[in-house]
């Protein structure tokens, strides 16, 4: 928590500046705020010995991380290119993973100083808006709301789908859905905002028919875990895992139980 606000605090003094952008070699962007934030989780979390995976950090090959049981799982800024637009749906996104399950999950939103956070053990994840990015963690738990995401049957389905990656496949399962006799509205949002709107309940799915890497969704995931929402695999049917030789995600879809 302490990471992620810290962290928040730094991209959002960077956000009212001018933003110089690089290039990575898959052509996505990358900016200060993407590398000053990410050392400064990075500093937070070797406190704890447990090894690191972020987009930020250099990659580690998969013979010496195939054997870890626990490592956190980074991204010190998910929605570069919303970041970019300035239009607000940009967060920070730290998980803990054990056994190939993301098991606690923080989701900060600096621009609004909104947080989301989950302990999958508890079965609980909250949300809270605080009044800096400097909040004392101790006051967290009285201005913290318990997610509740939706849990009744209807025929209006909220499809939240990513501003910047829209595409053909996800316009075609809005169709299917129709087609079954379903009321579809279709919501856009940058970032891992997509995972925090179904666990809240202002949404019901979550296609996600594009590359995505295990950075992007981890907390997101710990979230809809803590709630009892399934984050499925196209592919497998199954859970997405992680720490896979390759950290990229197979194709997927996020929805409560009564939605699809």
């Amino acid at each position: 928590l302490r990471a992620s606000l810290h962290a928040g605090k730094v991209i959002m003094d960077i956000y009212d500046c001018k933003i110089d952008i690089e290039f990575k070699e898959d052509n996505s962007p990358v900016t200060e705020a993407d590398r000053r934030a990410n050392d400064i989780i990075n500093s937070y979390l070797t406190t704890t010995s447990i090894p690191i995976i972020s987009e930020e950090n250099e990659q580690i090959d998969y013979s010496a991380r195939k054997s870890w049981e626990k490592f956190w799982m980074v991204d010190p800024l998910d929605g570069t290119k919303e970041f970019l637009k300035k239009n607000g749906e940009f967060t920070v996104n730290i998980a803990l993973i054990i056994g190939g399950i993301p098991k606690i999950g923080v989701i900060y939103i600096p621009e609004t100083k909104t947080i989301y956070y989950s302990n999958t053990d508890e079965k609980k994840a909250y949300k809270a808006k605080l009044n800096s990015h400097k909040f004392e963690l101790d006051k967290l738990k009285e201005l913290s709301k318990e997610l509740q995401p939706k849990h009744h049957i209807s025929s209006d389905i909220k499809i939240v789908s990513s501003r910047s990656y829209m595409n053909e496949d996800t316009l075609k399962f809005a169709e299917s859905l129709k087609k079954e006799g379903k009321n579809v509205e279709i919501l856009s949002k940058g970032s891992s905002l997509k995972f925090c709107l179904i666990a809240e309940g202002s949404a019901d799915i979550y296609p996600r028919f594009a590359p995505t890497m295990e950075w992007d969704t981890a907390a997101g995931h710990a979230i809809c875990n803590a709630v009892g929402i399934r984050v499925i695999s196209k592919k497998s049917k199954k859970p997405l895992i992680y720490n896979k030789e390759n950290l990229q995600n197979d194709y997927f879809i996020a929805y409560t139980a009564s939605s699809y």
